[in-house]
């Protein structure tokens, strides 16, 4: 049984470790459904590029790092068949990033993926303490949408 009181820094530990829990689960079922080289980074990348594609330096802007450490994730991204660099139809001397089917069925299954675990979390934990956790860190959680600048924030 933990302490009546755990000291602090246990909750952002614990968090992480939960957040790391789901992200390696996902990371695995990936691999059995045919995206054995996807990477957490890769997962963050797609959503910065977005259902409209973006530029690298606005990748490189909504993930937190240099344009340069953007285009070396955006390479391997396009290595793997999850994006392409399309022409601009807005501005011929931009490219575009673009994500493609495969990178939006790795987007897809993710997202079944993480319904399977949370309903793992249900299973373990029941359904109401699993809506209160998201609740609770609802409240605390900035209202500012999800970022994705995480692999810039961890740098």
């Amino acid at each position: 049984m933990p302490p009546a009181d755990p000291p602090g820094f246990e909750l952002p530990l614990l968090l992480f470790a939960g957040f790391r829990a789901l992200i390696d689960e996902l990371h695995a079922e990936l691999a059995t459904r045919g995206h054995p080289d996807a990477r957490p980074v890769h997962g963050f990348a797609m959503q910065a590029i977005g259902p409209a594609g973006a530029t690298a330096s606005e990748v490189g802007r909504r993930l937190g790092v240099s344009k340069q450490a953007a285009g070396k994730t955006v390479d391997r991204l396009a290595a793997l068949g999850y994006v392409e660099r399309v022409d601009d139809p807005h501005d011929a001397r931009r490219k575009l990033i673009r994500l493609t089917p495969l990178g939006l069925d790795m987007l897809a299954q993710s997202a079944e993926i993480f319904d399977r675990l949370r309903a793992r979390w249900v299973e373990k934990l029941g359904a109401e303490r699993v809506t209160s956790l998201e609740s609770s860190l609802r409240t605390v959680v900035p209202a500012t949408g999800f970022p994705v600048d995480v692999p810039g924030w961890f740098g």
